[in-house]
């Protein structure tokens, strides 16, 4: 992915945001397509590691992505399974991890929102 002045500057503002200011996001997009709330977390623990009480804390503690990601307890090493485009960019050629872990998470929403099912989602082995 090339690295210009602005998208760095994106990169900035986006690592240093709240991701409890996106969550409800998440949530609204994909209830809007008939999905759940459970599904949403269910995806972000199986990327993260995270348990619901331990996504809850991260949440109330108003956690920025970059602080979200760094504190997760193991990044899921099947992530790299997660292919396709976001934002006009293959997740899987970023180059940089915390942002390629942000956009993981946005592929992974997309496709709840998508109807995909929860297993092909999380990856499940056949």
């Amino acid at each position: 992915m090339k690295t210009t002045a602005r998208s760095l500057a994106n990169q900035n503002r986006l690592f240093g945001m709240s991701f409890a200011s996106v969550y409800p996001l998440y949530i609204a997009k994909v209830e809007k397509k008939g999905r759940t709330k459970a599904e949403v977390d269910a995806a972000i623990r199986w990327l993260t590691g995270y348990t619901a009480r331990g996504l809850g804390a991260q949440i109330s503690k108003k956690k920025t992505f970059q602080e979200f990601f760094d504190s997760a307890p193991k990044i899921n090493p099947a992530r790299d399974r997660i292919t396709g485009l976001i934002c006009g960019v293959r997740v899987e050629e970023i180059d940089d991890p915390l942002m390629q872990n942000i956009r993981y998470l946005d592929k992974l929403i997309d496709e709840i929102a998508k109807g995909r099912a929860m297993e092909k989602i999380l990856r499940a082995p056949a």
